[in-house]
């Protein structure tokens, strides 16, 4: 998709999308060979844009409304407006003006940048507080007016209210509908919000709803049962589709949705009416538990048990002791496997939580609980068995596509990021988009101390709450990231002990997340928060913060993707203003005990004791490469999964 022009995408048919063909060797290849030669032509080409738009900005400055209307309106019968830099830069200085009138907010060239690479099929960079928000109106807005049908996906429900509010002022004085896809709407408003011209919605409201429409669409999908479905509405099922296709997509955080949650497929399930509940499923963690350490291994990495010859041997007389379909011995084995999964790589306040008698999913990329989402193959039945709460029916998959099966769909694929640039090669590979880094409009002024590493979690803990209590006493807003709901309320209780008054945002806290972070930059305030917690939200720092060196975040640990420490650590320094950032972390923390192989332990083992700040930095960043390589490694493997059962469907007739 990398360098594709609006001109190619089709403005007709039932239900746009791109047909997803297997990519071979040779043509990733070949792509990769292109890829490598400087690529200047964008970015350079973008500045031409940006360059006419500043030679026309006091022209429309001083237009009448009516003038700014007319050209606009010659300007939308030209479909060729997006492929020329001239046109294009005509349109951006009229926008900045509409945006000047209606927002109080004209963009800065860097925005008129940042919108230009999504036009053109890529991902723009942006660093956090570049109004990655504003830059993503501007290039939906030329879009709609060129007429093509808009999604913009965000990564949660208040995101996409927020942003459709804030703009439906610029989009409304240009003529353009705007709705918006949350959870818990009805089926006839989904479909109006799509009908609109600039649809906002969040990543997984927006593959649900194209998953109904595929189970709608079965055996309905040819060129000519579409045609017929919209001609005969009344009559035709086909009548009920919610989205009229995949046109054009700017997925905001585009590296967390397309990348981080790529390794977890969506899924439309329905209960199973022959499921064993309750029982079979508190025998299966009995049986779990029952094991010695030596009859099972765990393989964090990959979230895998697997069972060995001696744990085989061992569930041989308790199966038969139990009778039943315990006496089978691949039932056995895969019910305690599953069980074993659930006691060992599924951790409360961490993965879950566990409220009024349920067991709800935490997200790990957003540390926000998904309501009516639950775990495949029996786990979640195994997870509840495990916290004693009632245990619901096992569902059985009806409809699932991956992320990037789904993405690639997309005619026109786009979108931003503060964070891209480490998996800019997997973006290439994967979805055939390229990452270009956008300029700050204001230079940096971000100050990255140095690392501290200590042995135990414990000494990590103590360190954090007087380095806090020593930026509070000097006036300092702080936040404090954390990877778990439970580090939250550890470090809180921490601060209690101290006596220090502050926030605590994760996953118990979803109502009041945006208003809880918009206040962390203020004078002596302390914020502790999982670390994805409150992304998007803007962080105000007033003046007299400013004078006492700006928001400074403190990392607690290393997460599993660095692009995810970088963005908590961009959350300080916004937009030019002064801020400080730094990490502390342990050598016991999750990272260590789930990823780390023979020799960084016993390095750990050896010397982490008595020199923890050496073996820290020669450890930790390295484990942390190499669990981000294993984690593309099975991005990887899923999409071959999915493009072998892409190819399998097609054989027999059918398509997902």
């Amino acid at each position: 998709m990398s360098e594709a022009t609006l001109l190619d995408v089709p403005l007709t048919g039932a239900y746009a999308e791109r047909p997803v063909l297997k990519q071979n060797k040779f043509d990733l290849l070949l792509h990769r060979l292109a890829s490598a030669v400087p690529e200047n032509s964008v970015l350079s080409k973008g500045e031409e844009v940006v360059r006419e738009a500043a030679t026309l900005s006091e022209y429309w400055r001083n237009a009448s409304e009516g003038e700014i209307r007319r050209h606009l309106a010659d300007l939308s019968k030209d479909k060729a407006i997006l492929d020329s830099t001239a046109q294009t830069g005509k349109l951006f200085a009229i926008l900045r003006e509409v945006a000047r009138r209606t927002l109080r907010k004209p963009y800065f060239d860097v925005q008129l940048l940042g919108a230009w690479v999504m036009l053109r099929g890529h991902i723009a960079e942006m660093q956090t507080g570049e109004g990655k928000t504003l830059t993503a109106s501007l290039a939906a807005a030329s879009a709609a007016l060129a007429g093509l049908p808009v999604h913009i996906v965000s990564v949660n429900d208040y995101l996409v209210e927020r942003d459709a509010e804030q703009l439906r002022p610029f989009y409304s004085w240009l003529d353009l509908s705007v709705g918006t896809i949350v959870e818990g709407m009805d089926l006839p408003a989904r479909r109006a919000a799509y009908g609109s011209n600039i649809c906002y919605c969040s990543n997984k409201e927006l593959v649900f709803d194209y998953l109904k429409d595929r189970i709608t669409l079965s055996g309905k999908n040819s060129p000519i049962a579409l045609q017929l479905g919209r001609v005969y509405r009344e009559d035709n099922s086909l009548s009920q589709l919610l989205l009229r296709g995949l046109h054009f997509a700017i997925v905001d955080e585009a590296d967390g949705v397309m990348i981080d949650e790529a390794r977890v497929p969506v899924i439309i399930s329905r209960s199973r009416s022959d499921n064993e509940r309750g029982e079979f499923y508190y025998h299966a963690i009995t049986l779990a538990k029952s094991l010695e350490a030596d009859h099972y291994r765990i393989y964090p990495e990959q979230r895998l048990v697997k069972l060995t010859d001696e744990g085989r041997l061992a569930l041989i007389g308790k199966g038969n002791d139990l009778g039943g379909l315990w006496k089978r011995v691949q039932w056995r084995e895969e019910a305690v496997i599953q069980a074993l999964n659930a006691l060992n790589l599924y951790h409360r306040d961490e993965h879950y939580l566990v409220s009024e008698d349920k067991v709800l999913i935490i997200d790990e990329f957003t540390g926000r609980t998904m309501a009516e989402r639950s775990w495949e193959n029996g786990l979640h039945q195994m997870v509840e068995a495990k916290e004693g709460v009632t245990v619901t029916g096992e569902r059985e998959a009806i409809a699932k596509i991956s992320y990037q099966r789904f993405f690639r769909r997309y005619l026109h694929l786009s979108g931003m990021t503060g964070t891209a640039e480490e998996v800019r090669g997997e973006l290439r590979d994967i979805y055939r988009t390229e990452v270009h880094r956008i300029p700050t409009n204001r230079p940096s002024r971000r100050n990255h101390l140095d690392s501290r590493y200590f042995f135990t979690s414990e000494e990590k803990w103590e360190a954090v709450a007087a380095r806090v209590q020593q930026l509070h006493e000097g006036g300092q807003p702080v936040l404090v990231g954390t990877r778990s709901v439970a580090d939250s309320e550890l470090m809180s209780e921490r601060l209690n002990a101290l006596g220090l008054a502050h926030e605590v945002l994760n996953a118990r806290q979803n109502a009041e997340e945006a208003a809880i972070v918009a206040l962390a930059g203020h004078p002596n305030r302390i914020t502790v928060a999982t670390n994805m917690a409150g992304r998007g939200t803007d962080i105000a720092v007033p003046e007299a913060a400013i004078t006492s060196g700006g928001l400074h975040v403190i990392a607690t640990e290393l997460h599993e993707a660095a692009r995810i420490d970088r963005q908590l650590f961009g959350r300080s320094a916004r937009q030019g203003d002064p801020g400080s950032c730094e990490l502390y972390a342990s050598l016991s923390d999750s990272l260590v005990n789930q990823y780390a192989g023979p020799l960084t332990k016993l390095l750990i083992a050896l010397f982490g004791k008595k020199y923890p700040q050496i073996v820290g930095n020669l450890a930790l960043k390295r484990l942390q490469r190499r669990v981000e390589m294993q984690h593309s490694n099975i991005r990887r493997q899923l999409l071959e999964s999915d493009e072998q059962l892409e190819s399998m469907l097609a054989f027999a007739g059918r398509k997902q």
